[in-house]
């Protein structure tokens, strides 16, 4: 009897190390395991050269943030000229320093348009293609990072502006 229960026991113990698939996850080592950190990553599948329709149509967009930046420059210049002299909340300078703001705020149009523009292009190419060329992407980040830096210097000089007029 010792014997049959012996071997019973022994049958047990080692049904419980099978290998059979189970409802826990395997501890074999995985792919992505097995690969050695330190080497080098071969190159990206995709390394072709930026689309030229794509590189026409950023350099497009970043020379209509330039026209504009360069039309907002002046416009901003008055509306400081006129904010440091405008005087008490609605008088006639004040007024005519408000309207220097909002003709900047305009004149500041077509660099946001291309930002918008360029953030459009990649969210464009996400959702028809799936995914972006390393190349392309490349391309719009740097397009985006130039017309950013554009928005970013116009917004900050016309909030300036506007807390010196106390808006």
């Amino acid at each position: 009897m010792r014997a049959v229960s012996a071997s019973v026991l022994l049958f047990l113990c080692l049904s419980a190390c099978s290998t059979v698939g189970g409802p826990y996850p395997s501890l074999q080592p995985r792919a992505n395991e097995q690969v050695d950190p330190r080497l080098p990553v071969p190159r990206p599948i995709n390394d072709r050269p930026v689309k030229p329709a794509l590189a026409g149509r950023l350099a497009e967009l970043v020379a209509q943030a330039r026209s504009g930046d360069a039309a907002f420059q002046p416009a901003a210049a008055q509306a400081e000229r006129l904010a440091n002299g405008a005087g008490a909340p609605q008088s006639e300078g004040w007024i005519a320093a408000q309207e220097a703001v909002s003709a900047a705020i305009a004149a500041a149009g077509p660099t946001r348009i291309a930002l918008g523009d360029i953030d459009a292009i990649g969210a464009t190419a996400l959702q028809t293609q799936g995914g972006i060329a390393p190349n392309d992407l490349a391309a719009i980040k740097n397009a985006s990072a130039e017309v950013g830096a554009m928005d970013q210097r116009q917004s900050h000089r016309i909030k300036a502006i506007q807390r010196r007029l106390g808006l």
